[in-house]
């Protein structure tokens, strides 16, 4: 049967069995969210389900259920501190977070400390939105001197872009593309991947195909900026042969 699982002001649904125990319910969740079990707490109508009990022994838990989730952070041995870098559109600045910070109080921090507000603040990491106010930032892969972008929301990531500065870059194709060439070339952070794309073709560089630039281990994406993907003055781009279709690689 398929219930509903509330968290603060979210709800998605998730599959159960009438017999699945409550533990395996939570195990769930925590692959899904990254909330550790021991800090989850699940209720309907205010009786908690506990872990030793499987779905049968709550008869009110039917389809569409609503299940209340609330969780608590974990109490390790006071978390050290590691330090980031947050980039603004003219300047950067160091902080430093605890490691069981969340996106949610990074963003709090940052309007505390120079007012953007929390509404409209995007924060990136290698190209991808932290999106998730309750994950913690080590769950995206943030650690010590990580930089974060942060950004005002917009519909189109191509908009609001700060004054462009010019980028030395080294275009890097892959064995099976000119013999594995490394293309240094100059550009604008504020031009695009398309930009790039049909630059390196009308010059030839590249022949006519399908390709996939790669920054950092990250797909970029075609209509958004090499700033807003967070390439930086020297930084290498790999170009692989492929497309990318619903999130999988050909």
């Amino acid at each position: 049967m398929m219930v509903i699982i509330c968290v603060l002001e979210h709800e998605f649904n998730i599959e159960v069995g009438h017999q699945e125990p409550v533990v395996e319910i939570k195990r769930k969740i925590e692959q899904q969210l990254g909330i550790p079990m021991a800090s989850q707490t699940l209720s309907v109508s205010g009786w908690e389900l506990l872990d030793g009990l499987d779905m049968e022994d709550y008869p009110i838990v039917t389809e569409s259920t609503k299940i209340d989730l609330t969780f608590k952070y974990m109490q390790p041995p006071p978390p050290s501190k590691i330090p980031i870098i947050l980039k603004f559109s003219a300047r950067q600045y160091h902080m430093e977070v605890d490691q069981t910070e969340t996106v949610g109080s990074l963003k709090e921090k940052i309007h505390f400390t120079n007012g953007t507000p929390i509404k409209k603040m995007s924060l990136f990491f290698c190209g991808a939105e932290l999106e998730e106010e309750y994950h913690y930032l080590s769950k995206y892969g943030v650690c010590e001197s990580s930089e974060i972008v942060v950004l005002s929301k917009t519909a189109n990531c191509l908009r609001d872009e700060p004054p462009a500065r010019r980028l030395s870059l080294v275009v890097q194709t892959s064995s099976s593309l000119l013999n594995a060439a490394r293309i240094p070339m100059e550009t604008s952070d504020s031009s695009s991947v398309s930009d790039l794309r049909q630059f390196l073709l009308s010059r030839k560089i590249l022949p006519l195909d399908d390709y996939l630039f790669i920054h950092k281990q990250r797909i970029m994406r075609d209509n958004c900026s090499l700033r807003w993907h967070g390439v930086e003055d020297g930084d290498f781009l790999y170009v692989f042969k492929g497309t990318v279709t619903r999130g999988e690689q050909y």
